[in-house]
């Protein structure tokens, strides 16, 4: 959607990456972080459909959009524009430490602070210093962190602050009334890089996503479906519920992050199982996984099973 887009270009490779924008949100820090996405032509989008649609029309190679936070949980309308809305494949996660700072025009005291602009999001990251330290505050909605500093600074508008990213004061012109103002320490955003096709090579340090659609809502139909990880002993390290949209209440699905790669046999032996047995299931992508975990029960697990394997197939071999 080419009517809400701006971009900037950088000396490297003609990558096209469009990111949630404007500039100067997290997810253009997320984009930043990373060497060849950062180094290629940066397209902001105001929304993440808008980012999204961009992918899946061609404009841009990549998208990077939010899809979790450590305090909020998952970004549900990412999660579910990526299950239901479009067939489009994660390449990669990106994790990003979020500091939330209160902006406002220079001069700006906290106490002559009437109204707090922000993504309901972050707003609710910072529930309880709003409610210390802004009690009477309005706070309205606004289409992302850098957004609502850029309505404060363009609108000028005096007795008004925005949740936003510290840097996000220089590029627009505002002062950083307060600092760290999110309710948790250790505050992360998870982001995703997502492309129309194409499976990164399996690292032995990756995430694989799946939307599971059950064949009847009835009594033990989540725990088949997680028996069959449980059985390979794969690692199930996000679990969710949403409904499918197409029926009424109670109509739902699994949406499902589990450690392992399409490519390795254990992970590739569990999703054949769930097609088999279920309604149907959606492939999100395997790709690496940020940050750094052991990985050993299930690569224990893998040489059991491969030993299986090889075990049945000599018994096979020997069938007249």
């Amino acid at each position: 959607m080419n009517s809400a887009r701006t971009s900037t270009t950088t000396s490297g490779p003609a990558l096209k990456v469009g990111f949630f924008g404007p500039f100067g949100t997290f997810t253009e820090q997320a984009v930043r972080s990373q060497a060849d996405l950062g180094a290629g032509e940066l397209v902001a989008f105001r929304t993440v459909p808008d980012v999204l649609d961009a992918v899946a029309s061609g404009d841009v190679e990549f998208g990077v959009v939010p899809i979790e936070n450590s305090i909020e949980g998952t970004v549900n309308f990412t999660q579910d524009a990526l299950s239901f809305d479009y067939e489009l494949l994660i390449q990669r996660e990106i994790v990003l430490n979020i500091e939330h700072c209160l902006l406002a025009l220079p001069g700006t005291k906290l106490s002559d602070i009437t109204t707090v602009l922000s993504i309901p999001v972050a707003t609710a990251q910072c529930h309880r210093y709003l409610r210390e330290k802004l009690p009477d505050a309005e706070v309205r909605a606004a289409n992302s962190t850098a957004d609502a500093a850029r309505t404060v600074s363009a609108d000028k508008m005096v007795g008004a602050a925005a949740i936003a990213p510290c840097n996000a004061a220089s590029l627009y012109g505002l002062d950083v009334v307060a600092s760290n103002i999110e309710d948790h320490s250790g505050n992360q955003t998870r982001f995703v890089v997502v492309g129309r096709t194409g499976i990164p090579a399996p690292t032995g340090h990756d995430v694989t996503g799946i939307v599971v659609y059950q064949r009847a809502d009835e009594p033990g139909s989540l725990i088949s479906i997680l028996q069959e990880f449980a059985a390979r002993r794969v690692n199930i390290t996000n679990l969710l519920s949403r409904p499918t949209k197409n029926g009424g209440l109670g109509d739902y699905c699994f949406v499902m992050y589990l450690d392992g790669h399409i490519g390795d046999e254990l992970v590739a032996d569990a999703l054949r199982a769930l097609h088999a047995k279920q309604g149907a299931v959606k492939f999100l992508g395997s790709y690496p996984a940020a940050g750094e975990h052991a990985h050993s029960a299930r690569e224990h697990a893998d040489a059991r099973w491969q030993q299986a394997d090889d075990w049945v197939e000599r018994l096979r071999d020997s069938i007249r």
